[in-house]
């Protein structure tokens, strides 16, 4: 007798007309995202589309957003795996209704709707508060480094920028050779062959690069003010009088405030990144001139609290006369940063999370400590709760001792009484910190010792940590495929949307079980 096997036919055609849905099961991720999607307000992806519908069809941006958070469920990130995957995995499919947009149409729509994919987040993040997921009665908040999508090699001095600019003219301009004769043709002009001949000629050509957007652009006289015309808004620095370091951090705090507005997708051409490098470099310098003078004002002109005059002069300081430090080239918005292990050229990657491991806010920032990042994340955290509909607010912010920062620890308690807990010495060191004696330092510490206050210190290696561990080492989020601080904002969003997407579905399924 034949042996007997189910016959495979790869020539046979469908009898009838599949259905899609078939073909997953009723609780698998990729249905659950659909009916998220569905629940989700999409207005400002449709906003972007013409509505008299001339002009060539475009994929239902409904369909592309549950695309795109279920590629990130699933860490799928790249545009191009994407679209591997529409062809050839049947929950994509399911989710395409079998069509396959190419890797092109992905990546424009990521960077088109860049702004509404990161408001995704508000939007899951309610429908975890129906779910009864988002109890924020104690928040606690950490911070990441992640590579950016640029090397430490890039980073180059002002010197180097001018050198590089100079280089890319020399090789662009071929009508030069008929002029160098038996020269080499690469050689510099003598005005060029010093440092500070280059420095000059770069400084005389961004403000040629500037004057020439200016002239195209009719509406660059509605721009902000040239750096060297901003002026130093002294009054928070006022609030608590310190030395000339705290007055130019602040003006580098305040031009950091002035790019994240002002931040745009990053030039893919090499000599405009050459330029922005340059601009930027300017920028910090002037922003530090900015610093000094009023400081040296402040010093001079004002009084102290007493309505004395202020008797001490500042000492002698004179900023540098070119800009000094390194930009990257490749992503300008980046900065080397210290890490766990060495250093990374990236980005520091904030989130706050509540005991249901819920992430309740996610930013990124330049600034490689996190210092000064406590009042931001606090804040962040209750702007998403208001922008999701969700009443409560945090009782109790935890956060680990790089984030000690008295100005922001009284902002929280005093303008959003939410409670603090901080050590003031980190578990690495042994004894209290030298100087950090008596007072705010004795109450905390003396907190943390207590029963209560110990047990709700353990909360933040149970709740943020996790998170964290988690979204680099299970979810392999460890370097950002995008490039400038709006990009990595929007691809840190998305994937924390998408932890908390499938903590509701872990949710959902728990609770047909039961």
């Amino acid at each position: 007798m034949a042996q007997n096997f189910i016959d495979c036919d790869r020539e046979q055609g469908y009898l009838l007309p599949p259905d899609v849905r078939d073909w997953l099961a009723e609780d698998h991720l990729a249905r659950f995202v659909i009916q998220v999607v569905e629940q989700l307000d999409l207005e400002g992806f449709y906003r972007a589309y013409r509505e008299d519908g001339h002009g060539r069809a475009a994929y239902d941006p409904r369909m592309m957003v549950a695309l795109i958070l279920y590629a990130y469920s699933t860490g799928e990130r790249s545009s191009r795996g994407i679209e591997r995957h529409c062809r050839q995995d049947v929950a994509y499919r399911v989710i395409t209704a079998n069509l396959v947009p190419d890797h092109a149409t992905i990546a424009r729509f990521i960077c088109r709707h860049e702004q509404a994919l990161s408001g995704l987040f508000s939007g899951v993040l309610a429908l975890c508060e129906k779910a009864g997921l988002v109890k924020s009665g104690v928040v606690a908040i950490d911070g990441t480094k992640l590579h950016a999508d640029a090397s430490r090699d890039s980073n180059f001095d002002y010197d180097r920028v001018a050198r590089e600019i100079l280089a890319e003219a020399i090789a662009t301009d071929q009508a030069e050779d008929e002029r160098h004769g038996e020269a080499r043709g690469d050689e510099l002009p003598p005005e060029l062959a010093t440092e500070e001949g280059r420095r000059e000629w770069l400084a005389r050509h961004l403000e040629a690069e500037r004057k020439a957007k200016r002239e195209q652009d009719p509406e660059a006289s509605e721009e902000p003010a040239p750096e060297s015309d901003r002026a130093f808004d002294p009054t928070r620095v006022l609030e608590h009088p310190r030395g000339r370091r705290e007055w130019l951090r602040e003006a580098q705090r305040q031009l950091e405030q002035d790019r994240w507005a002002a931040a745009g997708p990053i030039p893919r051409s090499r000599p405009e990144r050459l330029v922005d490098a340059g601009n930027r470099l300017e920028e910090d310098l002037a922003a530090e001139h900015r610093g000094n003078k009023a400081y040296e004002e402040y010093r001079t002109q004002n009084r102290d609290k007493l309505g004395r005059r202020l008797s001490t002069p500042p000492k002698p300081y004179q900023p540098p006369a070119s800009p000094q430090g390194e930009v990257n080239v490749t992503d300008p918005d980046s900065r080397v940063m210290k890490a766990f292990r060495g250093y990374v050229q990236g980005y520091n990657a904030q989130a706050a999370v509540n005991e249901q491991h819920i992430v309740l806010a996610a930013e990124i920032t330049t600034e490689s400590g996190d210092f000064s990042h406590l009042k931001p994340m606090v804040d962040a955290t209750l702007r998403e709760l208001k922008r999701a509909g969700i009443p409560d607010t945090p009782q109790v912010a935890l956060a680990d001792a790089g984030y000690w920062n008295e100005q922001h620890m009284d902002h929280v308690t005093g303008e959003h009484g939410i409670q603090v807990l901080i050590p003031p010495d980190s578990s690495k060191r042994k004894g209290e910190r030298p100087g950090w004696t008596g007072g705010r330092y004795s109450f905390m510490r003396n907190v943390l010792e207590g029963e209560l206050g110990a047990a709700l210190y353990r909360l933040r290696k149970q709740t943020v940590e996790p998170v964290i561990g988690h979204t680099k080492h299970n979810r392999k989020f460890t370097r950002f495929h995008r490039r400038g601080r709006k990009a990595a904002l929007t691809e840190w969003r998305l994937q924390m949307t998408t932890h908390n997407l499938t903590k509701l579905h872990n949710h959902h399924i728990a609770a047909l079980a039961a």
